[in-house]
């Protein structure tokens, strides 16, 4: 995850650059159900309405939960499926709570009603995320669900009335980028603290669907209209957070940005921004899935790296005898290609691993969502990618 807002006040009001802290374990985010009301086209699960046999039961998820704790995982991010559609998921949240972790709900909002509303408000999640892909018809094509987009927006508003900190995120595409504006206006019309944008990741679905990636030019354009909104709302004082995630080239646009329009601040910035290190994969973020297997992040199930009800996820994690988590772990990683060659590989960190993997089946080439140019990264006498291009290579994929 990248924190746009958070570099934006250090743009606004820089600070001295202290030693780097590593978290004290990796943010888990866990797959507690498989089942959802939607067959959204991008989800990375591919969940649909039905039963999936062999997912934990409540006490081995509680036995789960006692491992992390005593590994220091900080954040649990409660996801399915549809996690609300778990039959004990307030007594697994109030249980996270109670044990301390940060607790969020990942959840596409469509089963947020008066009937629960009360429940998710006792909980006292420490933030609620409701997926929004587009204004109206275009969300409810995204979600294969009329009137997605009202019930969607409807739990939004039921929770920020409760005081419940909560968030919009996106999926970027060549059928709703141009509605990214619409969505950023509607952040401000509905008071709402976050908006996540992530780049589309191919996996699931979203595997399935990537000839609809956006062309690179479109990818610039976005980032650079959240870049400009949430320096915006940092002057303006407002407690507002931009993040984005699945592209950690978002960090080196942003270092280029500065270095056009703020250009006193650049040095302190790219040092800021090597201290972030792009990519964590493997190392600060994780993922459980339904059945309990282990993946280097939500964009991996096709890859698991151990089972929770065979050994506990703190062995797992720290298993370096799987040559994937070899890999991630590696300081700096090996990436061959492109991300081989770019000045700025210490901030990327080589961006994200599945992308290569699926398009060349080689988790350790270069990412071909990265949306800079070869001038801009340092590689010289290449023949440039076209800007108009998709990462896949395909010139019109509508």
């Amino acid at each position: 995850m990248f924190r746009i807002s958070q570099y934006m006040r250090e743009l606004v009001e820089p600070k001295p650059i202290g030693p780097q802290r590593n978290p004290p374990g990796p943010v888990v985010i866990w797959n507690l159900i498989r089942r959802c009301n939607l067959t959204c086209k991008h989800c990375y699960s591919i969940s649909t309405d039905t039963y999936f046999p062999g997912e934990l039961s409540t006490d081995q998820l509680y036995t789960v939960m006692d491992d992390l704790k005593k590994f220091r995982v900080p954040v649990l991010i409660l996801s399915g499926g549809e996690p609300l559609m778990h039959p004990d998921i307030f007594d697994i949240s109030r249980r996270a709570k109670e044990m301390g972790f940060f607790t969020a709900l990942s959840t596409n909002g469509t089963l947020i009603g008066p009937d629960n509303i009360q429940a998710i408000s006792d909980i006292g999640y420490d933030y609620v995320g409701i997926s929004i892909d587009g204004i109206k018809e275009t969300h409810d094509e995204f979600r294969q669900m009329k009137g997605g987009f009202d019930a969607a927006l409807n739990g939004l508003r039921m929770c920020r009335d409760r005081g419940i900190k909560v968030g919009l995120r996106f999926t970027m595409t060549q059928d709703n980028a141009e509605q990214l504006p619409q969505l950023l206006q509607l952040m401000d019309d509905e008071g709402v603290d976050k908006f996540y944008f992530s780049h589309l990741n191919y996996a699931g679905r979203g595997n399935k669907n990537r000839e609809t990636d956006v062309f690179l030019q479109t990818t610039r354009w976005a980032m650079e209209l959240l870049f400009e909104q949430a320096l915006a709302d940092v002057r303006a004082n407002k407690q507002t957070e931009f993040v984005t995630g699945n592209n950690d080239a978002d960090g080196v646009y942003l270092l280029q940005w500065i270095q056009k329009n703020h250009p006193e601040q650049a040095e302190h910035m790219e040092a800021r921004l090597r201290q972030w290190g792009g990519n964590s994969s493997g190392v600060n973020v994780a993922n459980i899935d339904n059945l309990g297997n282990v993946h280097p992040d939500t964009m991996w199930w096709d890859y698991n790296l151990g089972n929770v009800k065979d050994r506990p996820f703190s062995e797992i994690w720290m298993d370096t005898s799987d040559p994937i988590m070899k890999g991630l772990k590696a300081k700096p990683r090996v990436i061959s290609g492109r991300c081989g060659e770019c000045r700025y590989f210490g901030i990327c960190g080589g961006n994200t691993r599945v992308r290569a993997m699926q398009l060349t089946g080689d988790a350790w080439s270069e990412d071909p969502a990265c949306y800079l140019t070869d001038a801009e990264i340092g590689i010289k006498d290449t023949s440039e990618r076209d800007a108009e291009t998709n990462p896949t290579g395909m010139q019109n994929a509508k």
